[in-house]
């Protein structure tokens, strides 16, 4: 596993506390080389992101379904998929205390006898966003159960924080809608995989699925910091931050490689990006009389 970082000198002191009154939160995204999915993937991906917020950072992304382990095979997501109140989020809770820091990643969660491909953020008080993904990817749809939580937001001490899980990048109105609702940070849990686009990979080059992140960046005037698998013969890897212009502040890395890079994020520049020039200012120049985002009762 290597680390690095977009910004020489991570923030000091447990969970970046220097820096949470300029908003720049360090953001850590924790791709994983992929293994078989199983009860051991909770302390490994618990590892990985306590080892990211003790090295400085506020924010670790792991991937989707960190835990098991991305899989589709229904009895290996039965034998393990727990409450929302479970030993994933109670061990991203003990982190977050002893770090000061937030945990974002996947599991798999059961309710009521239904399976969801769920995300969480963790901070030390408990579970400040719970997500179900809403978009299902292929196999997905055989096992998992759509999410019916909406998209939601929560304030942490450097800014606004949202969710969206991998495939539902593919689906524009999920970013706009939480930039609209306020969004400065947009953390992706993924397991990106090929064969669906028309384009292959070929060489270095990276993976249509981080075009669409760095153009939605740009264009919805956010941060975006996606965490994926790699390896295992069929995940793409290429975990990216971006900024609210769609410029990559750390990776796209590696396709096969487990690494945790990091970037600093200063929040701030999200409420610049709307501003492009004295005749451009893409949030205010929607035409919201014309079309609209129509959202549990709100109108965006």
């Amino acid at each position: 596993m290597t680390a690095g970082t977009g910004d020489a000198g991570l923030a000091s002191g447990p969970g970046g506390e220097a820096s949470a009154a300029s908003r720049t939160a360090v953001v850590s995204v924790a791709q994983l080389a992929w293994q078989e999915p199983g009860g051991g993937q909770r302390e490994r991906t618990a590892a990985v992101a306590a080892a990211a917020l003790r090295a400085g950072s506020d924010v670790v992304v792991l991937p989707e379904l960190a835990v098991p382990g991305y899989t589709t095979e229904r009895a290996v997501l039965e034998q393990w998929g727990e409450p929302l109140d479970g030993p994933t989020t109670q061990a991203g809770r003990e982190i977050a205390a002893a770090t000061g820091g937030y945990v974002v990643g996947g599991f798999c969660e059961r309710e009521q006898g239904k399976l969801f491909n769920t995300a969480v953020a963790v901070s030390a008080d408990g579970v400040i966003i719970h997500y179900r993904k809403a978009h299902l990817f292929a196999d997905e749809k055989d096992v998992l159960t759509p999410g019916n939580l909406g998209f939601p937001v929560a304030q942490t001490r450097f800014g606004m924080l949202g969710i969206c899980v991998c495939y539902d990048l593919r689906f524009v109105e999920v970013l706009r809608l939480l930039a609209l609702q306020g969004a400065e940070l947009v953390c992706v849990p993924a397991a990106w995989v090929g064969g669906y686009d028309r384009q292959q990979l070929v060489g270095p080059s990276w993976p249509d699925q981080v075009t669409g992140l760095l153009t939605q960046a740009n264009l919805n005037q956010v941060f975006v910091a996606a965490a994926s698998f790699a390896g295992g013969g069929r995940f793409l890897g290429s975990s990216v931050i971006a900024d609210p212009y769609g410029t990559p502040l750390a990776g796209p890395i590696s396709r096969d490689q487990e690494e945790v890079p990091a970037a600093r994020a200063d929040l701030q520049a999200v409420a610049a990006a709307q501003h492009r020039s004295q005749l451009i200012h893409p949030r205010q120049d929607r035409r919201s009389d014309l079309y609209r985002i129509e959202y549990r009762g709100h109108h965006y």
